[in-house]
C-alpha cells in the first residue's frame, strides 16, 4: 500500500510540476503568424462572419479587403473555399446561402480605383 502511495505522489508531482512549467515558467508564444495559419474550421467560420457582414452593410470592396487577409488569391476564391467545408462544419443553409451569395458577388467584384477618403 505504501509503495503505491509513493507511486501516486510521484505522478501527481510530475503532472504538476510539467503544468507549471508549460503554463508559467516557458508558455508557448505563438508571434508574427499569418490569418492563412488558421485552421480550415476557424478559417471558414471568419470567411462566414465576412458574409454575414457583407449582407448587413452590402459594401463588397470592405468585403474583399477583409478576405485578403488570406494571401494573394482572388477575393472570390478564398470565399468560395469555404463552401465545400461548410455543410461539415454545420452550417445552416441560409449561412451557405449568405457564402454562396458573398462568392457571386465577389465573381463580377472589380476593385474601386478610388484612394482614401
Amino acid at each position: 500500500m505504501k509503495k503505491w502511495l509513493w507511486v501516486l505522489l510521484a505522478f501527481a508531482a510530475g503532472i504538476g510540476l510539467g503544468l507549471l512549467y508549460g503554463w508559467v515558467i516557458s508558455p508557448v508564444e505563438f508571434v508574427d503568424l499569418s490569418p492563412e495559419t488558421l485552421r480550415a474550421d476557424f478559417r471558414a467560420d471568419y470567411i462566414l462572419m465576412v458574409a454575414e457582414a457583407y449582407e448587413t452593410e452590402h459594401d463588397l470592396d470592405l468585403a474583399a479587403r477583409r478576405l485578403a487577409i488570406f494571401g494573394s488569391a482572388s477575393p472570390a476564391d478564398i470565399a468560395s473555399s469555404a463552401l465545400p467545408f461548410g455543410p461539415s462544419a454545420g452550417f445552416t443553409p441560409s449561412e451557405l446561402a449568405l457564402l454562396d451569395a458573398l462568392v457571386q458577388d465577389l465573381r463580377g467584384w472589380q476593385p474601386s480605383s478610388g484612394g482614401a477618403p
